[in-house]
């Protein structure tokens, strides 16, 4: 039987960190000794690839190995033609958590998709929906005419959103314009209305930080490992049976999969572009996870047992 005990206010625990860093070693590491101390952890993912089913191998999701040493939950939950979104994403999430707190259960929210992470911790605004039409005119222009021109739309509807996003990012900039243009609001202004943040009691942030010059050859290694995983043979079922529509077929590795079955690229090619998109990830994940509050950092690798104490010792503090 699970100790029902209450689970202490402070303690449902995060940890993140960029890809190939090690999340899950540390996590496990941590529900060791959270057995130790009489609790029952569950690991919930904040990973946005993983939530689909079947790609389990290709996009560094928890073994069966690993699985069956702590329960994860949101992990292969849709099917690769559907659509998911943060927000989605942080309601299955609050909900998840809510029963393993009422059942006395200690959560572990673990990933690197920091979008996911803070659509769960601090809540999203209540912006409107997709407008796929839209976006597709917008992705039109940004291939035509380059992204520092949805910048500079941006900056016409909403100056202050575009001075917080990177005249290079896309996705983000389409979002941003979509916002606006749809709801006829400014989305800095509807940042200020109401969220839906985790809260009541206080999150232990743990982030993992490595040296960059020792991180990029395990990012390396992990697209490698990707490929001879049989990416290639995933990605052909995939546009087999779904076109370009498939939401993994646009992200990393992927794409360049994608690229090599159309001939576009060879094989080394599509390697080592997909290992650069993968280092430029991280990169990334980096800089938006240094703008989290309130975090513990641990300067290393999760599977190092010496960041695992140190992660240990922050747990007990």
């Amino acid at each position: 039987m699970h100790d029902t005990r209450a689970v202490p206010r402070s303690e449902v625990i995060a940890v993140f960190g960029p890809t190939a860093v090690g999340k899950t070693s540390v996590v496990l590491a941590l529900a060791g000794l959270l057995r130790e101390l009489g609790e029952d952890p569950v690991a919930v993912s904040a990973d946005a690839l993983q939530v689909y089913s079947g790609l389990e191998t290709l996009t560094g999701a928890p073994t069966a190995s690993e699985r069956g040493q702590l329960e994860h939950r949101l992990i292969s939950l849709v099917g690769v033609g559907e659509t998911f979104s943060a927000g989605r994403y942080a309601e299955l999430a609050h909900a998840e958590i809510d029963e393993l707190l009422a059942a006395g259960r200690r959560p572990i929210v673990v990933g690197g998709t920091g979008l996911y992470l803070r659509a769960l911790l601090e809540g999203l605004f209540p912006g409107p929906q997709r407008s796929e039409e839209l976006r597709e005119r917008l992705r039109d222009r940004a291939e035509r005419k380059g992204p520092r021109y949805l910048h500079e739309i941006l900056r016409h509807l909403d100056a202050e959103a575009a001075g917080k996003i990177h005249a290079n990012d896309i996705p983000k900039l389409i979002r941003a314009i979509e916002v606006c243009l749809t709801s006829r609001q400014k989305m800095t202004e509807m940042w200020k209305q109401g969220r839906d943040p985790l809260s009541g009691f206080r999150i232990l942030r743990l982030g993992l930080n490595p040296n960059r010059d020792a991180l990029y050859p395990r990012i390396n290694r992990r697209a490698q490992h990707m490929f001879d995983a049989g990416l290639v043979e995933e990605t052909r079922r995939l546009l087999a049976k779904y076109g370009d529509g498939a939401r993994p077929l646009s992200t990393l590795g992927y794409k360049q999969a994608a690229q090599l079955l159309r001939g576009e690229i060879d094989a080394n090619t599509a390697l080592q572009l997909a290992q650069q998109a993968h280092r430029n990830y991280a990169k990334r994940q980096m800089t938006w996870f240094r703008r989290e509050p309130g975090v513990t950092w641990l300067e290393g690798f999760g599977d190092d047992p010496a960041i695992q104490q140190r992660a240990v010792l922050a747990v007990e503090a």
